[in-house]
């Protein structure tokens, strides 16, 4: 990195751009004189569009080129939405930065003011690619006919008229952060869906070697977020999930403890595996793999064992 040039390597979706814009303005705003470019990087998962991302493999796709652009040294710095990266990194890179958490709850946009979940009309159409919020969903309301919807948040939001739904989820961070709050009808408690691994918070990715890089992202890590974050990644790492099977996670800190609940579920929604822990913040990544291993003890290994059938088939 040329000590007063940044490139930021981003997806080219407006919620991409504002992520990778914010950490533009940040970073500019601590670094007099510093230069930072945005790089524009289509990855598979904004190729294709028409496939939900389950039976295209899931793990890594709106990264992978990304990171070839990184370690072949066209761009000093990834912005990633950290629900979107694998929990292995390639070779050479590391999460160097993690920015403070938003909001990380699920939503619902909808049609018609509702109070709660359980206000859905019987039959309610809802558009979700997600498999974790399609399983939760059809847990707590099985008459609730779920639709694939992938794309962006604007195509979301067109596709939900256009195909006549009840509502759609997104995740509430992504609204906020495009101002279309106002389109939020319902959010839904964790204890209706858990949120995705890591969902809301931002990961900056750099080349390990690159200590200058290092030393201009360390005043945007968030340590509380940080701790979160690697527990949740290592709940999903010792499942070896993705999205071709409905885990989820979330983490925080209450007090000095550090509050971790993790789920697996059956796609359909008939089983759902639920947990939780707490532990001191320094043992982050052993409770991670601890609640993992209650799960899996618990029946989730022949959840996932199914399911990973099921995707191979």
């Amino acid at each position: 990195m040329n000590q007063q040039r940044l490139r930021i390597g981003t997806r080219a979706s407006r919620l991409a751009l504002w992520q990778a814009e914010w950490v533009q303005n940040s970073l500019q705003q601590l670094h007099a004189g510093l230069q930072v470019e945005l790089v524009t990087i289509q990855t598979t998962g904004d190729r294709i569009l028409d496939t939900p991302l389950a039976k295209i493999g899931g793990k890594g796709l709106f990264v992978k080129e990304i990171e070839e652009a990184l370690l072949a040294g066209a761009v000093d710095l990834a912005v990633h939405s950290m629900k979107d990266v694998p929990t292995l990194l390639p070779p050479g890179l590391e999460l160097r930065c993690i920015t403070e958490r938003a909001d990380p709850r699920d939503c619902l946009v909808l049609t018609s003011a509702r109070k709660s979940l359980a206000d859905l009309p019987q039959g309610a159409r809802i558009g979700t690619s997600s498999l974790r919020r399609r399983a939760q969903l059809l847990h707590k309301r099985p008459d609730l006919r779920i639709s694939d919807l992938r794309g962006n948040v604007d195509t979301r939001l067109r596709k939900m008229e256009e195909q006549g739904l009840d509502g759609i989820v997104l995740a509430a961070a992504g609204l906020k952060r495009l101002g279309y709050e106002e389109h939020i009808g319902l959010y839904l408690k964790p204890t209706d869906c858990l949120p995705a691994i890591a969902q809301g918070a931002l990961g900056l990715e750099c080349r390990i070697d690159d200590s200058a890089t290092h030393a201009l992202l360390a005043p945007l890590h968030h340590p509380a977020t940080a701790t979160a974050v690697t527990a949740e990644r290592a709940f999903l790492a010792r499942l070896d999930g993705g999205c071709q099977v409905p885990v989820a996670g979330y983490a925080q800190l209450v007090d000095d403890r550090l509050e971790l609940t993790g789920l697996v579920a059956r796609i359909d929604g008939s089983e759902i595996l639920k947990d939780s822990l707490t532990c001191p913040p320094a043992e982050a990544a052993e409770a991670g793999t601890a609640l993992a291993n209650i799960l899996l003890r618990c029946g989730a290994d022949q959840i996932l064992a199914e399911l990973y059938g099921q995707a191979e088939g």
